[in-house]
């Protein structure tokens, strides 16, 4: 069974607005989404809000699995600013549970960004 939006037409990035537009009212913190990149973020400052922050991934987890679309979790960074609480944060793909990196810097609309 197939599900998106065909890549190179005309009405291609209104119909994916539209298909993903749902997406911030499931999400519990914040999230901003641009294009095809998403970013959830949060303020963290216990244990309790990484496993909130796990929650909001689970939830995004659950979203995709509910309209077939495939998610590349290799594609998606942890970037802890200002903290050093260490959680491993994980999402869903074809082959389980996949824990996801981090990441020191980040290039985000062609500016870089660093975790110091």
């Amino acid at each position: 069974m197939f599900s998106g939006i065909p890549q190179g037409s005309a009405l291609g990035p209104i119909l994916f607005l539209l298909y993903i537009n749902e997406l911030p009212s499931w999400m519990k913190y914040s999230m901003r989404m641009f294009a095809d990149d998403t970013k959830i973020w949060n303020i963290i400052e216990s244990d309790l809000d990484c496993m909130l922050h796990q929650m909001d991934l689970d939830v995004l987890d659950e979203w995709l699995n509910k309209w077939l679309l495939p998610f590349n979790p290799d594609n998606c960074k942890v970037m802890r600013l200002g903290h050093s609480l260490h959680y491993d944060y994980s999402m869903s793909n074809h082959n389980g549970t996949q824990i996801i990196s981090g990441a020191s810097e980040e290039k985000d609309l062609g500016i870089f960004v660093t975790d110091n």
